[in-house]
């Protein structure tokens, strides 16, 4: 299993990381937009506060972008109908992606961090930077498996612009671009309902020294674990429809 795990880990890797035209994008993103909008908050809490919600902007677009799009199209490649045939379980496989999402959004994350230190004024004790931490990888756990569902559904054409039609809305419903106080009271409702908003939430909370709540847990907890059983149905469904043809092609050629 561990063997396993860690082959698929390198694989994916090292497919990510030679392709630097796709991954460095999502990374540096984030932080153009925080530069353009987010660093004009000034300084003290609005600052904090507006570097933690582009932290969470950038976990959510490696989550849907880096491993979602990627996904789509690594289904319709040779290699992946090979692995489909192969027996055993694919979670090394969507761990692996998890953990390497994990070291992707804490470039994104760094950056959007450097550069609040740069053009704001930043000052957080050492306990919110671990909470902040902490938040950011629950929120990669929760968006790199939504972006994986995506992936599982979607084909490699359509998986852009259903993760434009995903990723916009959720980023400003969880009320990272703009503060939910400002929202429409039925946006606001509707917002706190959302897995960014639960993100957002901790991730402000984690800034402001306040304690986390049960309800943003647990409505992210409930959102990634709706985003890991569509992973594993859609992996079922793959490969239900795949050993079915496998075996009229064989009944075939026989």
């Amino acid at each position: 299993m561990i063997r396993h795990l860690f082959a698929e880990l390198v694989l994916t890797l090292r497919v990510l990381f030679r392709q630097p035209g796709f991954w460095i994008p999502t990374v540096l993103f984030p932080a153009m937009l925080y530069a353009f909008f987010g660093a004009n908050s000034g300084g003290g809490a609005w600052a904090a506060n507006a570097m933690a919600s582009f932290a969470i902007y950038a976990v959510l677009g490696v989550g849907f972008f880096q491993f979602g799009v990627s996904v789509a199209q690594d289904r319709a490649s040779p290699f992946a109908t090979w692995q489909r045939s192969l027996p055993g379980s694919a979670l090394p496989q969507w761990v692996a992606r998890i953990i390497a999402a994990v070291i992707f959004v804490t470039i994104a994350v760094a950056l959007v961090i450097a550069l609040a230190h740069v053009m704001t004024d930043v000052g957080l004790p050492n306990s919110a930077w671990i909470r902040l931490a902490t938040v950011c990888l629950m929120a990669t756990v929760t968006a790199t498996l939504m972006g994986i569902a995506l992936g599982c559904v979607a084909s490699a054409r359509a998986a852009v612009p259903l993760a434009n039609l995903v990723y916009l809305p959720l980023a400003y419903l969880g009320g990272l671009w703009v503060p939910p106080m400002a929202m429409p009271a039925t946006i606001n409702a509707i917002s706190e309902w959302t897995p960014t908003r639960a993100m957002g939430e901790l991730a402000w909370a984690a800034i402001e020294g306040r304690a986390w709540t049960l309800q943003d847990l647990g409505l992210l907890a409930a959102w990634t674990l709706a985003a890991a059983a569509l992973v594993g149905v859609a992996q079922i469904r793959q490969r239900r429809t795949f050993w079915p043809a496998q075996s009229g092609q064989a009944s075939r050629n026989s």
